[in-house]
């Protein structure tokens, strides 16, 4: 069995039998520019299992289908004009058995200790990959998320955490997108706020994060109000991919506020997972064409 001809259903066998497996793939692994001729990124995301939300909509256990995970993804990844993948270490050492990985945008998940629900959930340890990890794989950059709770003590660790981990990615010459939120509980729940003024000042902090900024760029949601999206890409000359979110049914509404963002001269392209991995729909081919069609 090699890894040209791996099929899902087999990947246990070869992760049991041959686990250097893994890591020949990945060296042998055809890479590309981070971006082509200054077009706009389109990369599937999928590294919400590693932190323990696997839910979407009304299913809370969706995301818990390896198998049918993988499908979607290598589905995804098929589709012309998509650039690569965000993912958990797991997830991307399946798809490089699969073959999926070829020439397309390698994106590392590194920080995924902050468990979904945890009382902890603001304490969010770098438990995923590490610079050195990315570099090792060949992969072409990773990605941090930074929640910011003024009363929780939790985010004072995590963004220690966070302008170390850019500093190591700025050693090995690594991109990092920087996911950075204002968030407060409510109801038991870390709830982001999306107001333009708190996304704005979220953008302020992470622009300053570690001792160079020049490998960071920043991940960031559409605002409530679509048209704050300006001032908010003006706290910061750093490029920024638009992230997907939840979506609650409007899949045209999301598609609308995407299309109007990526007018702006800092924003370079979108990072979306559940909405376009698990439409509305059910049409996976579709839901992608139409994201990429919005570039």
């Amino acid at each position: 069995m090699t890894p040209s001809s791996v099929s899902i259903s087999e990947l246990a066998a070869l992760r049991t039998r041959h686990p250097e497996a893994i890591a020949e793939a990945a060296a042998r692994r055809r890479r590309r520019p981070l971006v082509r001729d200054g077009a706009r990124l389109m990369i599937v995301a999928a590294d919400h299992p590693a932190r323990g939300a696997l839910g979407v909509g009304g299913d809370e256990l969706a995301m818990a289908d390896r198998a049918d995970l993988l499908e979607r993804l290598v589905l995804a990844l098929s589709r012309p004009g998509v650039d690569g993948v965000l993912a958990s270490a797991d997830i991307l050492e399946d798809l490089l058995l699969l073959g999926a990985l070829e020439e397309k945008v390698v994106l590392g998940s590194m920080n995924r200790g902050g468990l979904a629900g945890a009382s902890f959930e603001l304490d969010d340890r770098f438990t995923g990959h590490r610079a050195e990890d990315l570099a090792r794989a060949r992969f072409d950059g990773g990605k941090l998320l930074l929640r910011i709770d003024l009363q929780d003590p939790g985010s004072l660790r995590t963004l220690h955490s966070a302008a170390r981990a850019v500093d190591d990615m700025a050693a090995h010459r690594l991109p990092v997108f920087v996911e950075p939120f204002l968030s407060t509980r409510s109801g038991g729940r870390v709830v982001n706020d999306l107001r333009g003024p708190a996304v704005a000042r979220s953008v302020a902090i992470a622009s300053g994060l570690g001792g160079t900024s020049a490998y960071t760029w920043l991940k960031l949601p559409v605002t409530d109000d679509p048209e704050d999206m300006a001032r908010v890409c003006g706290a910061s000359t750093l490029p920024v991919v638009l992230l997907g979110g939840e979506v609650h049914g409007d899949q045209e509404g999301a598609y609308e506020k995407w299309r109007k963002a990526l007018s702006l001269p800092t924003v370079r392209g979108l990072v979306v997972g559940r909405s376009l991995l698990y439409p509305a729909g059910g049409d996976v081919g579709a839901a992608v064409d139409t994201a990429v069609g919005l570039l």
